[in-house]
Protein backbone atom coordinates (compact mmCIF):
# COMPACT_ATOMS: atom_id res chain seq x y z
CA UNK A 1 0.00 0.00 0.00
CA UNK A 2 1.41 3.44 -1.02
CA UNK A 3 -1.37 6.38 0.27
CA UNK A 4 2.03 8.45 0.48
CA UNK A 5 5.00 9.90 -1.98
CA UNK A 6 7.98 10.42 -0.39
CA UNK A 7 6.65 8.66 2.91
CA UNK A 8 4.40 11.90 3.16
CA UNK A 9 0.39 11.54 2.43
CA UNK A 10 0.95 16.05 2.95
CA UNK A 11 3.32 15.47 -0.09
CA UNK A 12 1.22 13.36 -2.23
CA UNK A 13 -1.86 15.42 -1.59
CA UNK A 14 -0.15 18.62 -2.04
CA UNK A 15 0.65 17.88 -5.19
CA UNK A 16 -2.36 15.65 -6.24
CA UNK A 17 -5.80 16.02 -5.39
CA UNK A 18 -5.38 18.68 -3.39
CA UNK A 19 -2.93 20.89 -4.97
CA UNK A 20 -5.47 24.36 -5.07
CA UNK A 21 -5.49 23.92 -1.22
CA UNK A 22 -1.92 24.38 -1.41
CA UNK A 23 1.68 26.54 -1.74
CA UNK A 24 4.84 25.25 -2.93
CA UNK A 25 8.61 26.34 -3.51
CA UNK A 26 11.16 23.99 -4.38
CA UNK A 27 10.58 20.19 -2.80
CA UNK A 28 8.54 22.24 0.29
CA UNK A 29 4.98 22.72 0.05
CA UNK A 30 2.26 23.75 2.89
CA UNK A 31 -1.69 24.02 2.60
CA UNK A 32 -3.11 27.62 2.62
CA UNK A 33 -2.63 28.59 6.81
CA UNK A 34 -6.52 29.06 6.76
CA UNK A 35 -7.19 25.11 5.45
CA UNK A 36 -4.38 23.32 7.28
CA UNK A 37 -1.10 23.75 9.32
CA UNK A 38 0.41 20.77 7.35
CA UNK A 39 3.42 21.00 5.42
CA UNK A 40 5.67 18.85 3.39
CA UNK A 41 9.32 18.44 3.10
CA UNK A 42 11.72 15.77 1.97
CA UNK A 43 12.78 12.91 4.21
CA UNK A 44 16.06 14.13 4.40
CA UNK A 45 15.75 18.12 3.90
CA UNK A 46 19.10 20.51 3.11
CA UNK A 47 19.67 23.70 4.33
CA UNK A 48 17.89 24.94 0.48
CA UNK A 49 14.81 23.45 1.56
CA UNK A 50 14.51 24.94 5.15
CA UNK A 51 14.69 27.69 3.88
CA UNK A 52 11.89 27.51 1.09
CA UNK A 53 9.48 26.55 3.87
CA UNK A 54 10.18 29.52 6.15
CA UNK A 55 9.83 31.41 3.25
CA UNK A 56 6.51 29.90 2.17
CA UNK A 57 5.26 30.38 5.58
CA UNK A 58 6.84 33.72 6.88
CA UNK A 59 8.41 34.50 10.42
CA UNK A 60 7.22 32.86 13.32
CA UNK A 61 4.71 30.52 12.04
CA UNK A 62 3.57 27.39 13.39
CA UNK A 63 3.28 24.33 11.02
CA UNK A 64 2.68 20.60 11.18
CA UNK A 65 4.89 18.17 9.22
CA UNK A 66 4.80 14.13 9.67
CA UNK A 67 6.89 11.10 8.48
CA UNK A 68 10.38 10.53 9.51
CA UNK A 69 12.02 12.67 12.20
CA UNK A 70 13.80 15.89 10.93
CA UNK A 71 15.77 18.02 12.82
CA UNK A 72 15.56 21.69 11.63
CA UNK A 73 18.17 24.58 11.46
CA UNK A 74 19.32 26.73 14.05
CA UNK A 75 16.25 29.34 14.97
CA UNK A 76 13.58 27.09 14.40
CA UNK A 77 11.46 25.81 17.48
CA UNK A 78 10.36 21.59 17.33
CA UNK A 79 8.48 19.50 19.26
CA UNK A 80 7.31 16.08 18.09
CA UNK A 81 5.18 12.85 19.02
CA UNK A 82 4.93 9.65 17.87
CA UNK A 83 1.55 8.01 15.85
CA UNK A 84 0.31 5.66 13.92
CA UNK A 85 -1.30 5.38 10.54
CA UNK A 86 -4.06 2.81 9.80
CA UNK A 87 -5.16 1.70 6.93
CA UNK A 88 -9.21 0.74 6.56
CA UNK A 89 -9.33 -1.75 3.56
CA UNK A 90 -11.53 -4.04 5.23
CA UNK A 91 -13.77 -1.47 7.27
CA UNK A 92 -17.55 -2.19 6.91
CA UNK A 93 -19.03 1.03 6.13
CA UNK A 94 -22.15 2.41 4.84
CA UNK A 95 -24.42 6.25 5.25
CA UNK A 96 -25.69 7.08 8.51
CA UNK A 97 -29.30 8.29 8.58
CA UNK A 98 -28.96 10.72 11.09
CA UNK A 99 -25.46 12.03 9.60
CA UNK A 100 -25.80 15.37 7.82
CA UNK A 101 -23.36 17.51 5.53
CA UNK A 102 -21.67 20.12 6.94
CA UNK A 103 -20.82 23.03 5.12
CA UNK A 104 -19.91 26.87 5.86
CA UNK A 105 -22.55 27.76 7.86
CA UNK A 106 -21.75 25.21 10.23
CA UNK A 107 -18.19 26.52 10.38
CA UNK A 108 -18.66 28.11 13.68
CA UNK A 109 -19.85 25.29 15.74
CA UNK A 110 -17.25 23.17 14.47
CA UNK A 111 -14.63 24.73 15.78
CA UNK A 112 -16.53 24.95 19.06
CA UNK A 113 -16.63 21.52 18.94
CA UNK A 114 -12.93 21.15 18.05
CA UNK A 115 -11.93 23.45 20.82
CA UNK A 116 -13.77 21.73 23.16
CA UNK A 117 -12.87 18.38 22.41
CA UNK A 118 -9.17 18.58 20.67
CA UNK A 119 -8.87 16.02 18.24
CA UNK A 120 -6.44 18.11 16.10
CA UNK A 121 -5.53 20.91 14.16
CA UNK A 122 -8.64 22.52 12.55
CA UNK A 123 -8.96 25.44 10.96
CA UNK A 124 -11.73 27.68 9.27
CA UNK A 125 -11.39 26.60 6.25
CA UNK A 126 -10.12 22.83 6.69
CA UNK A 127 -13.47 21.75 5.46
CA UNK A 128 -12.40 22.38 2.03
CA UNK A 129 -10.48 19.56 2.03
CA UNK A 130 -13.52 17.09 1.48
CA UNK A 131 -16.71 16.05 2.85
CA UNK A 132 -17.34 16.70 6.83
CA UNK A 133 -20.66 14.59 8.26
CA UNK A 134 -21.80 15.79 11.70
CA UNK A 135 -25.02 14.51 13.57
CA UNK A 136 -26.66 16.92 15.93
CA UNK A 137 -29.37 16.23 18.95
CA UNK A 138 -31.87 19.07 20.06
CA UNK A 139 -30.19 21.09 16.68
CA UNK A 140 -26.61 21.31 18.54
CA UNK A 141 -23.88 19.18 16.76
CA UNK A 142 -22.24 17.09 19.06
CA UNK A 143 -20.16 14.83 16.93
CA UNK A 144 -18.14 15.42 13.55
CA UNK A 145 -15.65 13.66 11.20
CA UNK A 146 -14.32 14.24 7.53
CA UNK A 147 -12.11 13.72 5.25
CA UNK A 148 -8.19 15.94 5.27
CA UNK A 149 -5.11 14.35 3.31
CA UNK A 150 -5.98 13.36 0.10
CA UNK A 151 -3.23 11.09 -1.87
CA UNK A 152 -4.28 9.76 -4.94
CA UNK A 153 -6.35 6.85 -4.41
CA UNK A 154 -6.54 7.35 -0.45
CA UNK A 155 -8.45 9.94 1.85
CA UNK A 156 -7.75 10.03 5.26
CA UNK A 157 -10.35 10.23 8.01
CA UNK A 158 -9.91 13.32 10.18
CA UNK A 159 -11.43 15.63 13.23
CA UNK A 160 -13.27 12.72 14.76
CA UNK A 161 -14.43 13.75 17.72
CA UNK A 162 -17.64 14.14 20.08
CA UNK A 163 -18.77 16.18 22.61
CA UNK A 164 -17.99 14.88 25.91
CA UNK A 165 -21.62 14.42 27.57
CA UNK A 166 -22.35 12.31 24.55
CA UNK A 167 -19.67 9.77 24.34
CA UNK A 168 -20.28 5.93 24.99
CA UNK A 169 -22.87 6.39 21.80
CA UNK A 170 -20.95 4.91 19.22
CA UNK A 171 -21.33 8.35 17.42
CA UNK A 172 -17.85 8.59 16.17
CA UNK A 173 -18.11 4.96 14.79
CA UNK A 174 -21.25 6.20 13.21
CA UNK A 175 -19.41 8.70 11.52
CA UNK A 176 -16.26 7.27 10.55
CA UNK A 177 -18.58 4.90 8.50
CA UNK A 178 -20.61 6.83 6.96
CA UNK A 179 -17.31 9.36 5.85
CA UNK A 180 -15.77 5.87 4.80
CA UNK A 181 -18.95 5.38 2.71
CA UNK A 182 -18.18 8.64 0.82
CA UNK A 183 -14.75 7.68 0.37
CA UNK A 184 -15.12 4.27 -0.84
CA UNK A 185 -18.03 5.49 -3.67
CA UNK A 186 -15.63 8.03 -4.88
CA UNK A 187 -13.16 4.38 -5.37
CA UNK A 188 -10.29 5.72 -3.12
CA UNK A 189 -9.46 3.75 0.77
CA UNK A 190 -10.12 5.02 3.84
CA UNK A 191 -7.26 5.78 6.14
CA UNK A 192 -6.72 7.59 9.20
CA UNK A 193 -4.14 8.25 12.24
CA UNK A 194 -3.63 8.26 15.61
CA UNK A 195 -1.33 9.92 18.92
CA UNK A 196 0.22 6.93 19.66
CA UNK A 197 -0.59 8.26 23.47
CA UNK A 198 -4.58 7.67 22.22
CA UNK A 199 -4.72 4.36 23.04
CA UNK A 200 -8.53 4.68 23.32
CA UNK A 201 -9.00 5.78 20.29
CA UNK A 202 -6.57 3.22 18.44
CA UNK A 203 -8.44 0.11 20.32
CA UNK A 204 -11.74 1.69 18.53
CA UNK A 205 -9.64 1.82 14.87
CA UNK A 206 -8.80 -1.78 15.23
CA UNK A 207 -12.17 -2.80 16.47
CA UNK A 208 -13.57 -1.15 13.48
CA UNK A 209 -11.16 -3.33 11.01
CA UNK A 210 -8.41 -0.51 10.66
CA UNK A 211 -5.49 -2.13 10.96
CA UNK A 212 -1.98 -1.00 11.14
CA UNK A 213 0.29 0.45 8.26
CA UNK A 214 3.31 2.45 9.86
CA UNK A 215 4.70 4.65 13.07
CA UNK A 216 5.16 8.21 12.13
CA UNK A 217 6.16 11.15 13.63
CA UNK A 218 3.84 14.49 14.10
CA UNK A 219 6.31 17.96 14.16
CA UNK A 220 5.09 20.80 15.60
CA UNK A 221 7.58 23.33 14.20
CA UNK A 222 7.63 27.52 14.39
CA UNK A 223 9.62 29.18 11.53
CA UNK A 224 12.41 31.48 12.96
CA UNK A 225 11.34 34.66 13.98
CA UNK A 226 13.76 36.82 11.86
CA UNK A 227 14.42 35.15 8.62
CA UNK A 228 18.31 35.32 8.46
CA UNK A 229 19.98 37.19 5.24
CA UNK A 230 20.75 34.16 4.13
CA UNK A 231 17.12 33.47 3.25
CA UNK A 232 15.42 36.32 2.26
CA UNK A 233 17.95 36.95 -0.15
CA UNK A 234 16.58 34.13 -1.96
CA UNK A 235 13.27 35.88 -2.67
Amino acid sequence: MHPTARCDPVWAAITGPQADLAERRGRTARYRPDVARFAALPSEPDPDDWADLALLAGPGEKLVISGAPRTPPEGWEYRGGEGVQMVGTAVEVGPDPEAVQLGAADVPEMLDLVARTQPGPFEANTLLMGTYLGIRIDGALVAMAGERFRPPGWSEISAVCTDPDYRGRGLASRLIRAVGAVIRERGDVPYLHAAGTNTTAIRLYEHMGFTLRRYVVFALLRTPVQLGADVTSMT
